[in-house]
C-alpha cells in the first residue's frame, strides 16, 4: 500500500486530497460557527506535508448530508477559513466541486498553495449506487489533479466517488492520518496487549451489533453504557421506565449475555443510573438502582457507583477501545459517567483509543487534553466496521 513518499517528487504537481472535514456548525445561515474543529486539525499534518513538498494541494471533503444538490446550510466556506488559520496561510475556496470555479481556482494555484473545493456531496455522483454515475463524477474530479491522497478516515468505509473511484484513476497513496488510524486498529485486532477492555455506549444496540458480536471472542472485558444499556437491562428482566429501548433487540441482547458468560468475557453493566422525567438539560436528575427505574423516568447517564466500577474495570487494562458516550454528555447534569470513563482512559497504563464520533466530541467538550489519550480516531463508523472485520473500500482500493 503506497504512502505519500511513494508518489515521488510532488513539486508543481496538483494533488487531490480527500480529507474528512465534516465538523459540527452552529449559527444562522451565512454566519456559521464551527463548534468542534477536531477533524480539521487532524487533517492539517498531511496537507502541510504536501505544501512543504511544493505540491498544489486541492482538498475535497463533505459536510453533512445535502442530498446531492447545493445547500448553503452545508457549505464548506467556514471550514476553508478555519483550515487557512490552522495552516497559517491563505486557502482558496471554490464555490463548486468540478465546475468553472473549481477549474479556475485550481489553475490559479502556485506551488505550496492550497484550495478547498465546495462540498463534494453537492454532486449526486458522489454517493450514487450506480457505478457509471459515480465513475463519471470521479472522472471530473480526477481531471483536476495529477495524484490522489486518501486522508479522510471517517469515509473510507464508503464506496464513494471521492473515496474509492478517484483512487482508480490517479496515482494514489494513503495519507498520514489514515495510515495512523489503520496502524492503531491493527493493534486492537492483531494480538492486543491484555487485559483488553472495550467500552461501548451511544444510543442504540442496533448500531453496535456487529462490533459486539466480533469482540465477544476477542476482548476480556466489555463495558456497556449509554442509551443502549437499557435494552440489556430489559433483557435481564428489569423495567426501564421511559428510557430508550429497542424491543426488537431483546433476544439478541440475551444471546450476547449468554455468550459472554460462556466465553469468560466480563460483560459489565451499570448498577445505578441517573434518571430524569424529561430529556432536557434542566430536568432534575436522580440516581436510582439500575434494576429499579421508575415508570415515569428515563435514564440519561450511568450512575456514580457505575462510574467507579467502570474505572476499576479499566484500571489494569493494557488495551482499551472506547466508542460511545455513557450518557447525554452535552447536558452537564448527565455528563459524569462519560467523564469517569474518559478519566479512566487517561489514567490507564497502555494503549487507549477513543473511537471517534461522539466519544471524541465528548473528550473535547469535557476539557480533556487530547494528548493524554493514545489515539483519538476521526472516524467512529469506519473504526467499528474495521473491528467487525468488514472490508473498507477506501482502503482496499489503495492496495
Amino acid at each position: 500500500m503506497k504512502l505519500i513518499d511513494d508518489l515521488g517528487d510532488l513539486r508543481g504537481k496538483r494533488v487531490l486530497v480527500r480529507s474528512d472535514l465534516n465538523v459540527p456548525l452552529d449559527g444562522p445561515e451565512g454566519d456559521k460557527r464551527i463548534t468542534d474543529d477536531g477533524r480539521i486539525r487532524a487533517s492539517v499534518p498531511t496537507i502541510r506535508r504536501l505544501v512543504d513538498a511544493g505540491a498544489r494541494v486541492v482538498v475535497t471533503a463533505h459536510l453533512g448530508r445535502p442530498e446531492g444538490a447545493p445547500d448553503p446550510a452545508y457549505t464548506l466556506a467556514p471550514v476553508a477559513t478555519r483550515l487557512g488559520e490552522l495552516l497559517g496561510q491563505d486557502v482558496a475556496f471554490a464555490t463548486d466541486t468540478v465546475g468553472e470555479s473549481a477549474s479556475v481556482t485550481v489553475a490559479g494555484l502556485a506551488d505550496g498553495q492550497v484550495a478547498v473545493l465546495e462540498n463534494v456531496r453537492f454532486n449526486a455522483g458522489e454517493t450514487s449506487k450506480d457505478d457509471a454515475e459515480r465513475g463519471a463524477f470521479a472522472d471530473q474530479l480526477a481531471e483536476l489533479a495529477d495524484a490522489f491522497v486518501s486522508d479522510g478516515f471517517g469515509v473510507v468505509h464508503r464506496k464513494q466517488a471521492s473515496v474509492y473511484d478517484v483512487a482508480q484513476r490517479l496515482p494514489s497513496a494513503m495519507g498520514g492520518l489514515v495510515a495512523a488510524e489503520i496502524d492503531v486498529l491493527r493493534r486492537l485486532t492483531e494480538d492486543p496487549d491484555r487485559p483488553y477492555a472495550v467500552v461501548l455506549g451511544g444510543s442504540k444496540v442496533s448500531d453496535k451489533l456487529g462490533v459486539i458480536d466480533a469482540l465477544l471472542g476477542k476482548a476480556d472485558r466489555l463495558l456497556i453504557g449509554g442509551g443502549m444499556v437499557f435494552t440489556f437491562l430489559k433483557a435481564q428482566g428489569h423495567e426501564v421506565g421511559k428510557s430508550l429501548l429497542e424491543e426488537d433487540q431483546l433476544d439478541i441482547c440475551r444471546e450476547y449475555l449468554r455468550r459472554a458468560e460462556e466465553a469468560g468475557v466480563d460483560l459489565v453493566l451499570p448498577t445505578d443510573v441517573v434518571v430524569a422525567p424529561e430529556f432536557k438539560a434542566d430536568s432534575p436528575p436522580t440516581v436510582v438502582p439500575a434494576d429499579r427505574i421508575p415508570a415515569d423516568q428515563l435514564g440519561l447517564d450511568i450512575g456514580p457507583e457505575s462510574g467507579k466500577a467502570f474505572a476499576a474495570a479499566l484500571a489494569d487494562a493494557r488495551t482499551v477501545f472506547w466508542n460511545g458516550p455513557m450518557g447525554v454528555f452535552e447536558f452537564d447534569a448527565f455528563s459524569a459517567g462519560t467523564r469517569a470513563v474518559a478519566q479512566a482512559l487517561v489514567d490507564a497504563d497502555g494503549l487507549t483509543v477513543v473511537g471517534g464520533g461522539d466519544s471524541a466530541a465528548a473528550v473535547r467538550r469535557l476539557g480533556f487534553d487530547e494528548n493524554a489519550f493514545g489515539h483519538i480516531s476521526t472516524g467512529g463508523g469506519a473504526s467499528l466496521e474495521y473491528l467487525e472485520g468488514k472490508p473498507l473500500p477506501g482502503i482496499d482500493v489503495l492496495s
